[in-house]
């Protein structure tokens, strides 16, 4: 058990110097995280949509109405 506490002791004591002891890498990272999350929920979220609302919308008909 001591053992185990050491591991995560020194696992916490390197995340800590690492991300969180400098503001700016804390911060970097919380902008990344949330670009990151952004990009593929909204990727996410389209191609949900596109598949729910698939030969009902404009690019879908578009060969139809062309001349």
């Amino acid at each position: 058990m001591d053992a185990r506490n050491n591991g995560l002791e020194k696992f916490s004591r390197s995340v800590y110097r690492t991300i969180f002891r400098r503001n700016s890498v804390f911060m970097v990272g919380i902008f990344a995280t949330a670009f990151a999350f952004e990009m593929a929920f909204d990727t996410a979220t389209d191609r949900w949509w596109d598949r729910m609302n698939k030969d009902k919308q404009w690019k879908d008909i578009k060969d139809r109405y062309s001349q």
